[in-house]
């Protein structure tokens, strides 16, 4: 083997070593949590008398579930989802972000495709990482869809460990 031929094996080793050592693994929100989420986070606001939709979201945005309570509003399921990938993206409650958009310099968050910046969308984590987010719609305002998102975070907290 000459020279060259060495040293470009001896890289490419070395890029395969460090690529195998660099692999990400990420959690994410399985199904039946999802779906549970999304059944409590429904139920916490029926008991107010709120006809709501819930909607979750894995760590990337993509839908894993979405109930629509009897009564709900024709514009919430959309709402609830759309609140959920906001919450999702930023990593922050999207009532956080209503609050941030009053800086001049987060006033465009409301421009971004597919962001829905009102409250009611809650980043699901475990620790520090984002594994999906909830968005619930439909309640007289959203501080209202956040009580009943984070009721549901806290039924299931302890399947979040």
């Amino acid at each position: 083997m000459n020279t060259k031929t060495w040293i470009l094996a001896c890289m490419a080793a070395a890029f395969s070593t460090a690529t195998c050592t660099n692999v990400l693994q990420e959690r994410n929100i399985p199904l039946n949590l999802a779906l549970e989420i999304a059944q409590v986070a429904v139920q916490e606001c029926a008991k107010e008398q709120y006809s709501v939709s819930a909607a979750v979201v894995d760590r990337e945005g993509v839908l894993r579930a979405l109930i629509r309570a009897d009564n709900a509003a024709i514009h919430t399921p959309e709402a609830s989802r759309r609140k959920a990938y906001t919450a999702v993206s930023a990593r922050t409650p999207t009532s956080t972000m209503v609050k941030n958009i009053q800086n001049p310099g987060a006033a465009q968050l409301v421009a971004i495709d597919d962001f829905l910046v009102l409250a009611g969308g809650v980043p699901i984590k475990i620790g520090n990482e984002t594994i999906g987010a909830i968005g619930v719609g439909g309640a007289p305002s959203g501080d209202f869809d956040e009580a009943c998102a984070l009721a549901a975070l806290q039924q299931v907290e302890d399947k979040l460990a």
